[in-house]
Protein backbone atom coordinates (compact mmCIF):
# COMPACT_ATOMS: atom_id res chain seq x y z
CA UNK A 1 0.00 0.00 0.00
CA UNK A 2 1.09 3.32 -0.72
CA UNK A 3 0.15 6.17 0.80
CA UNK A 4 0.22 9.99 -1.26
CA UNK A 5 -0.64 13.27 0.59
CA UNK A 6 -1.44 16.64 -2.21
CA UNK A 7 -0.15 19.42 -0.23
CA UNK A 8 1.03 22.80 -0.71
CA UNK A 9 1.28 26.01 1.13
CA UNK A 10 -0.37 28.21 -1.74
CA UNK A 11 -4.00 28.19 -2.57
CA UNK A 12 -5.41 28.00 -5.98
CA UNK A 13 -2.30 25.76 -7.30
CA UNK A 14 -5.45 22.42 -8.25
CA UNK A 15 -4.39 20.48 -5.33
CA UNK A 16 -7.92 18.84 -5.18
CA UNK A 17 -8.54 18.30 -8.40
CA UNK A 18 -5.35 17.11 -9.03
CA UNK A 19 -5.99 14.22 -5.90
CA UNK A 20 -9.57 13.73 -7.55
CA UNK A 21 -8.70 13.04 -10.65
CA UNK A 22 -5.20 10.93 -10.07
CA UNK A 23 -7.35 8.98 -7.42
CA UNK A 24 -10.19 8.21 -9.86
CA UNK A 25 -7.40 7.23 -12.31
CA UNK A 26 -5.80 4.45 -10.08
CA UNK A 27 -9.51 2.75 -9.01
CA UNK A 28 -10.37 2.91 -13.11
CA UNK A 29 -6.64 0.92 -13.12
CA UNK A 30 -8.09 -1.57 -10.76
CA UNK A 31 -6.73 0.26 -7.95
CA UNK A 32 -8.76 0.15 -4.41
CA UNK A 33 -8.33 3.58 -3.24
CA UNK A 34 -8.97 5.24 0.14
CA UNK A 35 -9.68 9.22 -0.11
CA UNK A 36 -8.72 10.61 3.19
CA UNK A 37 -10.15 14.49 3.14
CA UNK A 38 -8.18 16.66 5.25
CA UNK A 39 -8.74 19.96 4.08
CA UNK A 40 -11.75 21.10 6.37
CA UNK A 41 -13.25 23.24 2.64
CA UNK A 42 -14.31 19.58 2.37
CA UNK A 43 -14.14 20.46 -1.02
CA UNK A 44 -13.06 16.73 -2.03
CA UNK A 45 -15.87 15.22 0.09
CA UNK A 46 -17.92 17.14 -1.17
CA UNK A 47 -17.46 16.40 -5.20
CA UNK A 48 -18.71 12.95 -4.16
CA UNK A 49 -21.76 14.61 -2.61
CA UNK A 50 -21.37 13.82 1.35
CA UNK A 51 -21.75 16.72 3.90
CA UNK A 52 -21.75 14.36 7.13
CA UNK A 53 -20.96 16.11 10.24
CA UNK A 54 -20.68 12.53 12.26
CA UNK A 55 -17.63 10.09 11.30
CA UNK A 56 -16.10 12.66 9.95
CA UNK A 57 -11.69 12.72 10.26
CA UNK A 58 -12.57 15.63 12.97
CA UNK A 59 -12.80 12.15 15.49
CA UNK A 60 -9.01 11.19 14.33
CA UNK A 61 -8.29 14.19 15.83
CA UNK A 62 -9.97 14.39 18.63
CA UNK A 63 -9.63 10.56 19.69
CA UNK A 64 -13.20 9.96 20.23
CA UNK A 65 -15.96 8.40 17.98
CA UNK A 66 -16.15 6.66 15.68
CA UNK A 67 -14.75 7.34 11.51
CA UNK A 68 -16.85 6.18 8.66
CA UNK A 69 -15.55 4.65 5.40
CA UNK A 70 -18.03 5.68 2.95
CA UNK A 71 -18.05 3.32 -0.01
CA UNK A 72 -18.45 5.30 -3.17
CA UNK A 73 -18.26 3.38 -5.63
CA UNK A 74 -16.01 0.19 -7.03
CA UNK A 75 -12.77 0.76 -5.94
CA UNK A 76 -13.26 4.28 -4.16
CA UNK A 77 -14.12 4.73 -0.53
CA UNK A 78 -13.57 8.12 1.15
CA UNK A 79 -13.42 9.61 4.49
CA UNK A 80 -15.61 12.84 4.98
CA UNK A 81 -13.78 15.86 5.80
CA UNK A 82 -14.90 18.08 8.72
CA UNK A 83 -15.79 21.51 8.19
CA UNK A 84 -14.44 22.29 11.95
CA UNK A 85 -10.74 20.97 11.11
CA UNK A 86 -9.11 23.88 11.65
CA UNK A 87 -11.16 24.66 15.32
CA UNK A 88 -10.19 21.00 16.08
CA UNK A 89 -6.87 21.32 14.88
CA UNK A 90 -6.69 25.05 17.64
CA UNK A 91 -7.95 22.84 20.32
CA UNK A 92 -5.69 20.30 20.56
CA UNK A 93 -2.41 22.86 19.85
CA UNK A 94 -1.11 22.38 23.05
CA UNK A 95 -1.18 18.37 23.03
CA UNK A 96 2.64 16.71 22.73
CA UNK A 97 1.41 14.19 20.26
CA UNK A 98 -0.81 16.63 18.44
CA UNK A 99 1.34 15.91 14.81
CA UNK A 100 1.09 12.14 15.26
CA UNK A 101 -2.78 11.45 16.20
CA UNK A 102 -3.17 10.12 12.44
CA UNK A 103 0.02 7.83 12.73
CA UNK A 104 -1.20 6.64 15.43
CA UNK A 105 -5.02 6.35 15.15
CA UNK A 106 -4.31 4.30 11.66
CA UNK A 107 -1.62 2.06 13.35
CA UNK A 108 -4.66 2.07 16.39
CA UNK A 109 -7.46 0.53 13.58
CA UNK A 110 -5.47 -0.66 10.41
CA UNK A 111 -6.88 -4.50 11.01
CA UNK A 112 -10.35 -3.08 12.23
CA UNK A 113 -10.72 -1.17 9.49
CA UNK A 114 -8.98 -3.05 6.53
CA UNK A 115 -7.01 -0.96 5.54
CA UNK A 116 -4.80 -3.03 4.32
CA UNK A 117 -7.16 -3.85 1.45
CA UNK A 118 -6.53 -0.80 0.08
CA UNK A 119 -3.69 -0.01 -2.73
CA UNK A 120 -3.68 3.46 -2.35
CA UNK A 121 -4.60 6.25 0.41
CA UNK A 122 -4.65 9.46 -1.42
CA UNK A 123 -4.86 12.65 0.64
CA UNK A 124 -6.01 16.13 0.35
CA UNK A 125 -5.09 18.99 2.60
CA UNK A 126 -5.46 22.66 3.28
CA UNK A 127 -2.76 24.86 1.64
CA UNK A 128 -1.14 25.66 4.44
CA UNK A 129 1.32 23.33 7.19
CA UNK A 130 -0.88 23.65 10.50
CA UNK A 131 -1.25 20.31 12.23
CA UNK A 132 -3.68 18.01 10.33
CA UNK A 133 -1.16 18.34 6.95
CA UNK A 134 1.57 17.81 9.22
CA UNK A 135 -0.27 14.46 10.11
CA UNK A 136 -0.68 13.42 6.47
CA UNK A 137 3.57 14.17 6.08
CA UNK A 138 4.27 11.84 9.05
CA UNK A 139 2.51 8.85 7.38
CA UNK A 140 2.80 9.32 4.07
CA UNK A 141 5.27 7.59 1.45
CA UNK A 142 4.88 10.59 -1.25
CA UNK A 143 4.26 14.11 -1.47
CA UNK A 144 2.62 15.50 -4.40
CA UNK A 145 3.08 18.90 -4.34
CA UNK A 146 1.46 21.41 -7.84
CA UNK A 147 3.36 24.25 -8.77
CA UNK A 148 2.15 26.97 -11.09
CA UNK A 149 2.87 29.85 -13.46
CA UNK A 150 2.86 32.31 -11.61
CA UNK A 151 4.62 35.02 -9.18
CA UNK A 152 4.82 33.19 -6.07
CA UNK A 153 3.96 30.04 -7.95
CA UNK A 154 7.51 28.27 -7.84
CA UNK A 155 8.79 29.98 -4.74
CA UNK A 156 6.15 27.88 -3.04
CA UNK A 157 7.89 25.16 -3.62
CA UNK A 158 10.74 26.02 -1.23
CA UNK A 159 8.43 26.91 1.22
CA UNK A 160 7.00 23.82 1.58
CA UNK A 161 10.58 22.11 1.08
CA UNK A 162 11.33 24.09 4.40
CA UNK A 163 8.65 22.99 6.54
CA UNK A 164 9.32 19.56 5.70
CA UNK A 165 12.26 19.52 6.88
CA UNK A 166 11.64 21.57 9.47
CA UNK A 167 9.20 18.71 10.57
CA UNK A 168 11.79 15.44 10.05
CA UNK A 169 14.08 17.51 12.73
CA UNK A 170 10.72 17.53 14.88
CA UNK A 171 9.14 14.47 14.59
CA UNK A 172 11.47 11.63 15.96
CA UNK A 173 11.73 8.28 17.34
CA UNK A 174 13.57 9.91 20.83
CA UNK A 175 14.92 6.56 21.65
CA UNK A 176 16.88 6.04 17.88
CA UNK A 177 16.58 9.74 16.89
CA UNK A 178 14.73 8.61 13.33
CA UNK A 179 12.65 10.46 11.91
CA UNK A 180 9.02 9.57 11.81
CA UNK A 181 9.17 11.61 8.39
CA UNK A 182 10.13 9.77 5.12
CA UNK A 183 7.88 10.63 2.29
CA UNK A 184 9.60 11.42 -0.85
CA UNK A 185 8.40 15.11 -1.97
CA UNK A 186 7.66 15.43 -6.11
CA UNK A 187 6.24 18.63 -7.25
CA UNK A 188 4.05 18.73 -10.27
CA UNK A 189 3.88 21.70 -12.73
CA UNK A 190 0.26 22.23 -13.48
CA UNK A 191 -1.81 25.05 -15.64
CA UNK A 192 0.82 25.22 -18.03
CA UNK A 193 -0.04 27.32 -21.07
CA UNK A 194 1.79 26.59 -24.36
CA UNK A 195 1.68 30.60 -24.94
CA UNK A 196 2.02 32.27 -22.06
CA UNK A 197 5.06 34.08 -20.35
CA UNK A 198 4.62 32.67 -17.61
CA UNK A 199 4.87 29.11 -18.18
CA UNK A 200 7.66 29.37 -20.30
CA UNK A 201 9.91 30.70 -17.06
CA UNK A 202 7.97 27.70 -15.13
CA UNK A 203 9.45 25.41 -17.34
CA UNK A 204 12.80 26.71 -17.73
CA UNK A 205 13.46 27.10 -14.28
CA UNK A 206 12.31 23.21 -13.77
CA UNK A 207 13.65 21.64 -16.58
CA UNK A 208 16.76 20.28 -15.18
CA UNK A 209 14.80 19.62 -11.93
CA UNK A 210 13.95 15.55 -11.34
CA UNK A 211 11.43 15.92 -8.64
CA UNK A 212 9.30 17.79 -11.16
CA UNK A 213 7.49 14.19 -12.40
CA UNK A 214 5.00 16.14 -14.50
CA UNK A 215 4.02 19.04 -16.86
CA UNK A 216 0.05 19.04 -16.88
CA UNK A 217 -1.53 21.61 -19.26
CA UNK A 218 -3.96 24.22 -18.50
CA UNK A 219 -7.75 22.42 -19.82
CA UNK A 220 -11.23 23.70 -19.10
CA UNK A 221 -12.19 19.88 -18.53
CA UNK A 222 -10.09 19.80 -15.49
CA UNK A 223 -12.51 22.77 -13.88
CA UNK A 224 -15.34 21.28 -15.27
CA UNK A 225 -14.28 17.54 -13.78
CA UNK A 226 -14.69 18.89 -10.14
CA UNK A 227 -17.80 21.10 -11.06
CA UNK A 228 -19.67 18.53 -12.78
CA UNK A 229 -18.21 16.12 -10.05
CA UNK A 230 -17.08 13.59 -13.12
CA UNK A 231 -13.84 12.65 -13.28
CA UNK A 232 -11.66 12.38 -16.73
CA UNK A 233 -11.86 8.92 -16.50
CA UNK A 234 -15.46 8.80 -15.98
CA UNK A 235 -15.48 11.37 -18.91
CA UNK A 236 -13.35 8.83 -21.43
CA UNK A 237 -16.35 6.51 -21.03
CA UNK A 238 -18.68 9.09 -23.03
CA UNK A 239 -17.73 8.29 -26.31
CA UNK A 240 -18.50 11.45 -28.39
CA UNK A 241 -16.73 13.41 -25.01
CA UNK A 242 -13.43 10.96 -25.51
CA UNK A 243 -13.34 11.68 -29.81
CA UNK A 244 -13.64 15.29 -29.17
CA UNK A 245 -10.93 15.37 -26.70
CA UNK A 246 -9.07 12.01 -27.19
CA UNK A 247 -5.93 13.41 -27.19
CA UNK A 248 -5.81 15.65 -24.42
CA UNK A 249 -7.49 12.67 -22.71
CA UNK A 250 -4.61 9.88 -24.01
CA UNK A 251 -1.67 12.42 -22.68
CA UNK A 252 -3.36 12.86 -18.92
CA UNK A 253 -3.65 9.02 -18.74
CA UNK A 254 0.13 8.77 -19.87
CA UNK A 255 0.97 11.70 -17.50
CA UNK A 256 -0.79 9.96 -14.81
CA UNK A 257 1.01 6.65 -15.86
CA UNK A 258 4.26 8.20 -15.46
CA UNK A 259 3.88 9.48 -12.49
CA UNK A 260 2.45 6.17 -11.07
CA UNK A 261 5.92 4.68 -12.45
CA UNK A 262 8.02 7.19 -10.71
CA UNK A 263 6.61 7.58 -7.30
Amino acid sequence: MKIITFAAIKGGVGKTTLAFNYAEWLAANDNNVLLLDLDHQCNLSQIYNHYDTDGTVGNIFLGNGDVKIHSIKQNISLIVGDMHLDDIETDIENKTNKNMLLYMWLSDNYEKLHIADYDYIIIDTHPDFATATKNAVIISNTILSPITPSEHGYSAKFNLEERINELSKEAIDFSTRKSYVTAKLFFLANMVRHNTKSSHELLEVIKDDDRVLAKIPEKELFNRSTLDKMSLSTMTDDHKIYIKQSKFFDEINQIFSDINQKI
